[in-house]
């Protein structure tokens, strides 16, 4: 159950996709609390794992998997629909690259890769329930209001301008945090790479 709901959110993503394509203001605004409802699946999904007790190394990949898959698809679209500069999803296309390379040693030896980060101050900052959530939020609302920014666009509406800022900021401040929670799963994964190497040499 928990990973059906998690693999659904590709197909609604594809289906936002489209329907901002159309480029009708009716539409594209009804798309607001459609991507709030894909970006809140992901707190559902671990909701449903944790209460059916279904959690599980397979879960936890597939989780970051759509989510890897889901962010850097909507940071292409918007920088493709001019809302956001490229630089964007070059960022985060880095960081999602790197961190998962790094990962993937430690989800090969049966550990979800939450649980492989060992400093208590990255614990926090990377694996907390408090910043994964405060995370999503921050991502849920700067989508949110991007997909706003686009319908005012279409409008030409007078507070386009003010919005457009304001999702800019939102942008930013995502990309921010998704640097500092990647830098630390970086710093570990490879320390203990290295490590692994110097003792089996």
């Amino acid at each position: 159950m928990a990973n059906a709901i998690t693999l659904v959110r590709i197909p609604l993503l594809f289906i936002y996709i489209a329907l901002l394509q159309t480029g009708r203001p009716k539409i594209i605004f009804w798309c607001i609390p459609f991507i709030v409802l894909i970006m809140l699946l992901d707190m559902v999904d671990g909701i449903v794992a944790r209460h059916l007790n279904q959690a599980s190394l397979l879960g936890s990949t597939l989780d970051i998997a759509v989510d890897r898959a889901l962010e850097i698809i909507l940071w292409v679209v918007f920088s493709c629909l001019g809302l956001i500069p490229l630089l964007i999803p070059l960022i985060v296309i880095t960081r999602g690259t790197l961190t998962d390379a790094v990962r993937c040693v430690g989800t090969c030896n049966g550990e979800a890769a939450f649980n492989q980060i060992k400093n208590p101050i990255n614990r926090f900052l990377v694996s907390s329930r408090f910043m994964r959530d405060f995370y999503g939020g921050i991502k849920g609302t700067t989508f949110a209001v991007l997909t706003l920014d686009l319908g005012l666009q279409v409008l030409e509406h007078a507070w386009t301008g003010w919005v457009h800022s304001f999702a800019i900021v939102l942008t930013w401040l995502t990309i921010t945090l998704t640097i500092v929670r990647g830098v630390p799963v970086i710093v570990e994964e490879v320390t203990l790479l290295k490590k692994s190497s110097s003792s089996e040499a």
